[in-house]
């Protein structure tokens, strides 16, 4: 069943809804509704008492004065005191009497407010003084051509008109208090009222005048002249603690002077004046329901308040004390349909503040916030939570700032939580980017933090975690989502308190983030331009592509093969910027791809050599932010800029410029996204220039920042354009059949450039990626390799693949028409009848390294098997062979062994052919316990200046590692290598074949070399 809300619940009165109240409507004032001024709301009796909470104090101050009126009661005294908080009732109270001695005409609900027999029959003279409207030195006009300056002028005045005023005459224009005798003598025989409100305001206006001492005398001869008299009551207000006496306004020196000197008369007369408080704090919310509602439904509102206990239990361990008080479901009860913390952050902190009346301005706040309500409907609405509390609304808004005298806190709500359309807050962005077709959690988060910044004492202001989120928690909002905007608003907002475990509370002043701001508008666009530009040729540097930063025109891009790196092209986001609906080549990109040359007119011949990199239209600014906040960063962090900060802003200027590196280079990456490639298949189509668009991922740009060119590779390897040295090379028919190869013969080098020329191709990272594909087409019988002497094709011994223009490669069917293809096959040895059944392999092209060699025949070799570290094998010893990729040989061979019903095998010797797996092995095979460990090598490499080096190791393999550790980034940066390699493992006692041993040594050679793919693998059985 669906959830009630407000909107089904309650009514607003028709004034509330229509935003009709006036301010003075809120503010009453007595002299206006004795006059007839003020608002029908307080001057028509019905309308008065319908919109009026019978508090259990404003019940007892009618109950006793009427009674004193009427003659009928038993009140106990003649004088009464309203004491409450400024904006507690106390002059609302007064109008109620004033309708009351009238006699409440009209109204229906007398019942509600005293016993009808006490409201007085007969007339009462009404007087009433409002300190507020005093004018001491001019006169109050009172009528007649009567000016008034003192509340005894006024008083007599209004108790019997001119003649009244003719008594005081002489002591209001002279100032001088009049006697008990005269006073009474204007009260005369009928019942008689008089009220006396804000006597600490009059007090003030007549400091210099020499008031204090009339008015305190005046006072005495009014309460004697009262109690003397039967039907007479006076009624006065003070805005004093009732318990010690304290002023608690901005008149409280004369208040308490007031307090005192009454305290001093009752004491003086032995006459008590009855204390009274109109309305309580627990009374507000009721006095509140009555003036906004015109009816709720408080039956249904219990199913209401029923969720929120629900949802306060289930989430208790993560929300504040007051989700977990029993009490707290009784006072939504009474407060609904306003959450608990709107009243009590109004009442326990806004209170606080000098010039906030405690009812009257709840009533403000809160009639302009259902009226905003009403308007908008919000889908949160099961109740009204202090985040409906809209800043966006101006009289809103001033409520706080003007009246309140909190417009220090402007820039605050502007920047953060409510600006004007053309320049949106935080919040608002926050709830546009992140929280779209949600509810607007992070206005709802701003409004809150910022109700609870203000109070008057420190400890007061601001809202813990805990509270933000009981205070917001709705059935319709969720948890994750308020904490999100309360961590991005804390960590972006310019005016939140920044200082460490400081609670959520804005100051009027900017924060660090401001202060950040404030310096990234200082920082000179040149210098933030070349700081970004080095950044980005930092980021997009690397290994796999030779990077072309910021080039002017296709001059600036090589078109040679340099050191063998394809190229990355990184165009100025200056020059160039574009979306991701690309629909063709921009033209700038075009003409570097296509041309070449000082002029820009030669043709490019090595197209399929560069990749080019663009920034995106959305994202430059955000680059260009993160690069100039770096470098405001790194100006704050310097000694003499970081020593005028507060200690806690300094250590968190030395986390934000560390943090800023890594930010800047997120945003580098993020922004240059779009990768043009060469490709067949054009962004614009056939007869296009021959590039291809894809753009890289955000989530995949921000990994690993600073290493831009991993990013181009990934997208390009998703794209099956790049290949690497780990990667699978093309199809060999493939790769004959795009290239001039169909004709029959190429020779490496200009096989290898073909991959820099023609689009349609795989652009490779690396030359071993293509050694790979020559030798993948010599296995599958698609090639024929050349090099001098030496002829390799299917089901040779793999030969090392040379790149250069003594190497031919030919197809098989050219090879068989020119008659190169099949050679002669070599006489097969005699095999004894203990062999194994292994295939034959040829030793060549790798004599075996050093030392003589036995010529003892093994099973299934056409030659003798190479021997173990000194080149010599044991007449007797049976020798098991295989090639292929590491484990499978391993494997065959052990099956060989197996299959001739041998127990185990003493011996397993690997040979490589290319130096990159040698590399990978040697350091596993020095792992491998238990066994003894030789290597032997032998190879040679020529530089790129042409320099040879020649060499031959033989030793343990722990040396071995040695000498790869300084071999392999001399072979990675030669021009030629060549490298033969044997690693013998020698097993006291041998390696057993009838359990686990022998799979247990494969798995733990091959678990991290798979990659060494071409080996050739023998078992010996001495």
């Amino acid at each position: 069943m669906t959830l009630p809300n407000i909107f089904d619940l309650c009514k607003p009165r028709e004034d509330v809804v229509t935003g009709t109240i006036a301010d003075s409507d809120y503010a009453a004032n007595l002299a206006n509704v004795l006059t007839g001024r003020a608002s029908r709301d307080y001057t028509d009796a019905p309308t008065f008492f319908t919109n009026t909470y019978p508090t259990e104090g404003l019940k007892e101050l009618l109950v006793n004065v009427c009674g004193r009126l009427s003659g009928r009661g038993e009140s106990v005294s003649a004088v009464f005191r309203l004491d409450t908080s400024f904006g507690g009732g106390k002059t609302h109270g007064l109008i109620a009497l004033v309708h009351a001695a009238a006699g409440m005409q009209g109204v229906s609900n007398v019942a509600e407010f005293l016993d009808p027999k006490l409201v007085p029959t007969k007339p009462v003279r009404v007087a009433a003084f409002d300190g507020e409207n005093a004018d001491p030195a001019n006169g109050r006009p009172m009528g007649d051509g009567i000016r008034a300056h003192t509340p005894w002028g006024e008083i007599a005045y209004q108790l019997a008109g001119k003649a009244g005023y003719e008594v005081v005459r002489q002591s209001d224009e002279q100032r001088i208090a009049p006697g008990a005798d005269t006073i009474k003598e204007l009260f005369g025989s009928d019942p008689v009222l008089v009220v006396i409100d804000e006597l600490g305001e009059y007090l003030r206006r007549v400091q210099n005048m020499g008031g204090r001492d009339q008015l305190a005398a005046f006072l005495k001869a009014l309460l004697a002249a009262v109690e003397s008299t039967p039907q007479a009551a006076v009624v006065y207000t003070l805005a004093v603690r009732s318990d010690d006496g304290k002023g608690i306004d901005a008149f409280a020196d004369e208040n308490e002077f007031l307090a005192s000197s009454m305290s001093e008369l009752e004491s003086v007369s032995g006459r008590k004046a009855t204390n009274l408080n109109p309305t309580r704090d627990d009374e507000t919310a009721k006095v509140i329901r009555r003036r906004l509602f015109a009816s709720i439904d408080d039956s249904r509102a219990t199913e209401v308040i029923n969720a929120y206990r629900e949802l306060w239990t289930a989430h208790r361990n993560i929300l504040s004390e007051e989700a977990k008080r029993s009490t707290t479901s009784t006072e939504f009860a009474q407060t609904y349909p306003f959450h608990p913390d709107v009243l009590d952050t109004l009442t326990g902190k806004t209170a606080t503040l000098g010039g906030f009346q405690r009812v009257r301005g709840m009533l403000r706040i809160l009639a302009k916030t259902v009226a905003t309500v009403w308007a908008n409907r919000p889908p949160d609405s099961s109740a009204i939570h202090l985040h409906h509390i809209d800043l966006g609304s101006d009289v809103i808004r001033r409520e706080f700032t003007t009246r309140l005298q909190q417009g220090a806190f402007v820039p605050a709500i502007l920047n953060d939580i409510a600006g004007p359309p053309e320049k949106l807050a935080l919040a608002q962005e926050l709830d546009a980017t992140n929280f779209k077709g949600l509810l607007p959690y992070g206005t709802y988060v701003a409004r809150t933090i910022f109700i609870h910044t203000l109070a008057f004492n420190n400890e007061l202001k601001g809202v813990a975690a805990d509270h933000l989120r009981y205070s917001i928690l709705s059935p319709s909002a969720d948890l994750s989502f308020i904490d999100d905007a309360r961590t991005r608003i804390r960590a972006e907002s310019a005016y939140l308190d920044d200082r460490p475990n400081a609670p959520l509370r804005f100051n009027a002043e900017a924060n660090l983030t401001q202060v950040i701001g404030r310096e990234e508008k200082n920082i000179d666009p040149g210098e933030a331009r070349t700081q970004l530009v080095d950044r980005a040729k930092a980021i997009f540097g690397g290994q796999s592509f030779d990077l072309v930063p910021f080039p002017g025109g296709p001059w600036d891009v090589p078109d040679d093969v340099s050191d063998g790196k394809p190229r990355l092209v990184l165009l100025s986001h200056d020059a160039l910027e574009i979306g991701a609906d690309l629909r063709e080549i921009p033209e700038i990109v075009g003409r570097m791809f296509e041309r070449k040359g000082a002029d820009g007119n030669g043709l490019r011949s090595l197209r399929n050599n560069l990749v080019f990199v663009i920034a995106d239209e959305t994202k430059v600014n955000e680059m260009k932010r993160a690069s100039v906040r770096r470098l405001a960063l790194q100006e704050l962090k310097r000694p003499e800029r970081v020593r005028e900060l507060a200690e806690h802003q300094q250590a968190k200027v030395f986390e934000l410029e560390k943090k800023s590196e890594t930010e800047a280079a997120i945003a580098i990456q993020q922004c240059y996204r779009h990768i043009l490639y060469p490709s067949r298949n054009a962004l614009s189509g056939a007869g296009s220039v021959q590039l291809a668009h894809s753009v890289i991922d955000i989530q995949n740009a921000s990994e690993r920042p600073g290493s831009g060119q991993l990013q181009v590779v990934r997208q390009l390897q998703s794209q099956n354009k790049v290949r690497d040295a780990s990667d699978s090379p093309d199809s060999p028919s493939y790769i004959r059949d795009r290239t001039p190869l169909k004709k029959g013969q190429m020779t490496t080098r200009d096989l290898r450039d073909e991959f820099r020329r023609d689009p349609s191709l795989s652009i490779l990272l690396s030359d071993d990626v293509f050694r790979k594909a020559i030798r993948k087409g010599i296995e599958e019988g698609v090639y024929v390799y050349k090099r001098g002497d030496l002829l390799a094709g299917q089901g040779d011994p793999m030969p090392s693949i040379n790149i250069d223009e003594e190497t031919t490669i030919f197809t098989m069917d050219f090879a068989k028409t020119k008659g190169m293809w099949p050679r002669p096959a070599p006489a097969a040895a005699a095999q004894p009848a203990s062999a194994g059944t292994g295939a034959a392999i040829s030793s060549e092209p790798f004599p075996p390294i050093g030392g003589a060699q036995s010529q003892g025949s093994a099973p299934g070799l056409g030659e003798p098997p190479q021997g173990g570290p000194d080149g010599v094998v044991a007449a007797s010893a049976k020798v098991f062979a295989a090639e292929g990729v590491l484990k499978e040989a391993l494997r065959r061979v052990i099956e060989q062994a197996k299959s001739a019903k041998l127990e185990q095998v003493d011996r397993v010797v690997i040979r490589l052919f290319e130096y990159g797996d040698a590399f990978k092995l040697i350091p596993i095979a020095n792992s491998v316990a238990g066994t003894k460990r030789t290597v032997k090598i032998a190879g040679s490499f020529i530089t790129t200046q042409d320099s040879e080096m020649q060499f031959e190791f033989s030793g343990v393999a722990q040396d071995a590692s040695t000498m790869k550790d300084y071999l392999e980034p001399q072979f990675r940066a030669a021009k030629e290598t060549d490298l033969q390699t044997s690693i013998y493992f020698d097993f006291e006692g041998g390696l057993a074949l009838n359990g686990d041993a022998a799979d247990k040594f494969i798995e733990k050679l091959t678990r991290f070399a798979s990659a060494a793919a071409y080996v050739e693998a023998t078992a010996e059985v001495k």
